[in-house]
C-alpha cells in the first residue's frame, strides 16, 4: 500500500485502517471457504464496495481542481472517470437519501448514479416534498431492482408522487423526446470498395421499433426456412444468429420494398439502373453488371433481381447513346396472377404445399429471353423453389 502521511482526519484514520486490514489477508488463500460463506463473502464485498465508493465521492467532491488532477495522475485515471466521481459527489449532496443508502452498502454505484439523476427530469416547479418522496421511493425500489429498471421506473415518477398531473406530464415529456430525436436523426453510409457497405443512423423510437418489427417479420424461422430451405431432417429450424439473420432481412426489405411507394424526382420513381449485356442477361456469359451509382455486381444477382423486378430494356449505340427505349411490361396483372393461382392451387414443385397466397408468380419461358407474360407460360413457386430455380439458372 500508499502510505499515507500521518493521517490525522477520521476519515484518513479510517482509510490507513482499512488498508492494515486488507493488507492481513493479502495473502491468505481462500480454497478453503465453503458455498455460503463464500457467497456471503461477495455479498458483503459488494457493499463494501459501494460504502467505499461513497467516501470516494464525498471526499472528491470536497477536492479542488488542482487536487483532483494530482488524484488522477497518481493514479492513472482518465480524467472522465475520476470527474465522473466528483459529479456524483455533488450530486449526494442535494440527493441525501441515495447518500445513506449507498453509504449503508444498501445500493451499488451503478443504482446510485441512476437515482439522482431521475429526479432531474421532473417539473421544475414541483414542490420539494414530491421530489423528496420520488428520490425515497426509488431508494426503496433499488433494493429489489437493477439500475436498468430503476431507469424505467425513474420515467414513471409522476405516477408516484402527483398522479393527478401524471398525464399531462408525461404528454409533454413525449413530445420533448419526439422533438429530440428528430432533430438527432442521422444516417451515414460509406461504401469500402470491396463489396461492402457500412453505416450507421440515429433515428426516433417510433421508427426504430417500426423497421425492428419489419425486420422480425423477414427474419422468421417460418420464412427463413421458405427461402432457404429447411435444416437437416431430424435438426428442426436452425436460425442463424442474429446479427446475420437481422442483416440478411434488412437486405430482403430493400429488395422488396415497392418501388410505386417511393417518392418521384424528375417525374420518375427512385430507380436503380443496371446496365449489363443480353448474354449476360440470358446466362451466356459471366460479366459485371453496373450500376448507375458507380458500384458493380455479378451477372447472377442482377439476373435475381430481374426476376422480381420491373425491366425497361434499352437499345445502346457503339457511344452508349439510347437508341430505344422500351417500357415496364415484366409483371403478371392481379387478374393473371387470381387466374394462375386458381389453375396451380400452389407451389408446382412436386411434393410441395405452399399456399397460392404465398407463392411467386415464375416465367416458364424467362421473360428476358422474350417470355410473354400471359397466364399459359406462367406458373406459380414458393420462395425456396423460385429460388433455387434462379440459382440453377
Amino acid at each position: 500500500m500508499t502510505a499515507m502521511a500521518t493521517p490525522r482526519h477520521r476519515v484518513s484514520v479510517a482509510v490507513a485502517h482499512a488498508h492494515s486490514e486488507i493488507d492481513a489477508v493479502a495473502d491468505a488463500s481462500v480454497w478453503s471457504m465453503d458455498a455460503a460463506e463464500t457467497t456471503a463473502t461477495l455479498i458483503q464485498l459488494t457493499r463494501l464496495k459501494a460504502r467505499v465508493a461513497e467516501l470516494e465521492a464525498r471526499v472528491a467532491e470536497h477536492a479542488d481542481d488542482e487536487q483532483v488532477d494530482t488524484w488522477a495522475h497518481r493514479t492513472r485515471q482518465t480524467k472522465p472517470v475520476v470527474l465522473g466521481q466528483v459529479r456524483l459527489g455533488q450530486a449526494l449532496v442535494t440527493r441525501g437519501h441515495v447518500r445513506d443508502a449507498l453509504a449503508a452498502g444498501d445500493l451499488v454505484v451503478e443504482q446510485a448514479r441512476v437515482i439522482v439523476a431521475a429526479p432531474d427530469q421532473l417539473p421544475g416547479d414541483l414542490d420539494t416534498t414530491l421530489v423528496e418522496k420520488a428520490e425515497r421511493h426509488l431508494v426503496a425500489a433499488g433494493r429489489e431492482h437493477t439500475a436498468p429498471t430503476l431507469r424505467i421506473l425513474g420515467k414513471r415518477l409522476m405516477d408516484v408522487v402527483a398522479p393527478d398531473l401524471a398525464d399531462e406530464y408525461e404528454a409533454k415529456q413525449l413530445a420533448r423526446e419526439e422533438a429530440d430525436a428528430l432533430l438527432a436523426t442521422t444516417f451515414t453510409m460509406v461504401d469500402d470498395g470491396h463489396g461492402k457497405c457500412h453505416g450507421k443512423f440515429t433515428v426516433p423510437s417510433l421508427h426504430g421499433a417500426a423497421l425492428k418489427k419489419m425486420l422480425l417479420a423477414i427474419a422468421a424461422p417460418q420464412h427463413r426456412t421458405a427461402t432457404d430451405g429447411p435444416a437437416a431432417p431430424g435438426a428442426g429450424v436452425v436460425p442463424r444468429p442474429g446479427r446475420e439473420r437481422l442483416g440478411r432481412a434488412f437486405c430482403e426489405l430493400l429488395e422488396r420494398y415497392p418501388a410505386r411507394r417511393l417518392p418521384q424526382t424528375g417525374g420518375i420513381s427512385a430507380t436503380i439502373v443496371v446496365t449489363m449485356t443480353l448474354e449476360a442477361l440470358e446466362g451466356r456469359l459471366e460479366q459485371a453488371a453496373l450500376l448507375d451509382t458507380g458500384e458493380k455486381i455479378t451477372a447472377a444477382t442482377a439476373r435475381r433481381l430481374a426476376c422480381e423486378a420491373g425491366l425497361i430494356p434499352a437499345v445502346l449505340g457503339g457511344r452508349s447513346e439510347v437508341l430505344d427505349l422500351g417500357r415496364t411490361r415484366r409483371f403478371h396483372t392481379k387478374a393473371q396472377r387470381t387466374a394462375i393461382g386458381i389453375r396451380d392451387k400452389g407451389c408446382t414443385e412436386p411434393g410441395c404445399d405452399w399456399p397460392p397466397a404465398m407463392c411467386h408468380v415464375h416465367h416458364d419461358i424467362p421473360w428476358s429471353r422474350g417470355g410473354p407474360t400471359d397466364v399459359e407460360h406462367g406458373r406459380l413457386l414458393c420462395p425456396k423453389h423460385h429460388t433455387r430455380f434462379h440459382r440453377r439458372t
